[in-house]
């Protein structure tokens, strides 16, 4: 087992990035990526750990990105090493807008009645606020039962609290990942929510944009869905990735390396990753 696409404190995750090592040594995993939200937070003390445990690791994160479609678009940055210089002035930006947004949705909470603040999340909060931490505090407050719930009545787009999140073009953030020697991937492309024929147009696109490769192996990827994607790969030239998503208690359900227990992701993955890397540095 490998697992390419996970998350830790540092972003949206309940595991730290030095415990999610640990983990993963215990599950048996051959080889571990850290992709948190927005940031690149967790990654030296992910990398330093993995180190002393002998355990294959890359360095990754992973963009929201700006989308007119009917889903939404995740894209996955790959790097050798935790220090990446060419890209804190953007996340830094997107940093403080997360914070803004954050604000905007306490706002909308407390005039629906709903009394939360910004310091009874800090308290709970290990890493950035984001809204599975708002989730969190409604469930814990009684206002909703679930995760679910939360981001069906107050949290998701076009919900009574939500508030919109800033977002980079998917040329501006390829190119962010490429100048900074990385490699750009398109995270669960099944998000995006396009028919076959849509889909294949769009990787074209995003091909020309830069894009090296697709997340082909996800926990919510279909067989018909994944032999799909190996096909576009070929024909493209994309480079194979694939992960579990992993979120600790946050997506319990979800296993690290493991997903629904439908995950397989083959080592050649993380291998032909590693490689197009080290020929960038």
């Amino acid at each position: 087992m490998i697992d390419l696409h996970t998350h830790s404190t540092a972003s949206d995750g309940t595991f730290s990035p030095e415990e999610l090592i640990y983990l993963a040594k215990k599950e048996g995993l051959k080889a571990l990526a850290l992709t948190d939200h927005d940031t690149i937070d967790g990654l030296e003390l992910a990398y330093k750990t993995s180190q002393e445990e002998n355990l294959p690791f890359l360095c990754g994160l992973e963009i929201s990105i700006k989308y007119d479609g009917p889903g939404h678009f995740h894209l996955l940055g790959y790097f050798l090493y935790p220090k990446i210089p060419e890209i804190d002035t953007t996340l830094n930006q997107l940093k403080k807008a997360r914070e803004e947004r954050n604000k905007k949705i306490i706002e909308k909470l407390n005039s629906l009645g709903i009394k939360i603040t910004l310091e009874e999340l800090k308290n709970i909060t290990k890493g950035e606020i984001g809204r599975p931490h708002i989730a969190y505090l409604l469930i814990k407050k009684g206002i909703v039962k679930t995760f679910e719930e939360a981001f069906e009545k107050y949290l998701k787009k076009g919900a009574l609290a939500y508030a919109p999140k800033a977002l980079l073009s998917a040329q501006s953030a390829i190119n962010l990942i490429l100048s900074a020697k990385g490699a750009p991937v398109l995270a669960h492309p099944f998000t995006l929510k396009l028919p076959y024929l849509e889909l294949e147009n769009y990787l074209k696109i995003l091909k020309d944009f830069g894009l090296i490769g697709i997340e082909v192996y996800y926990t919510e990827h279909s067989p018909d869905f994944t032999k799909f994607l190996i096909n576009c790969a070929k024909k493209f030239g994309f480079l194979i990735t694939g992960g579990s998503d992993f979120h600790g208690k946050n997506k319990p359900d979800i296993k690290l390396g493991k997903g629904f227990g439908n995950l397989n992701v083959p080592f050649e993955c993380y291998k032909k990753l590693k490689n197009y890397l080290e020929k960038l540095s």
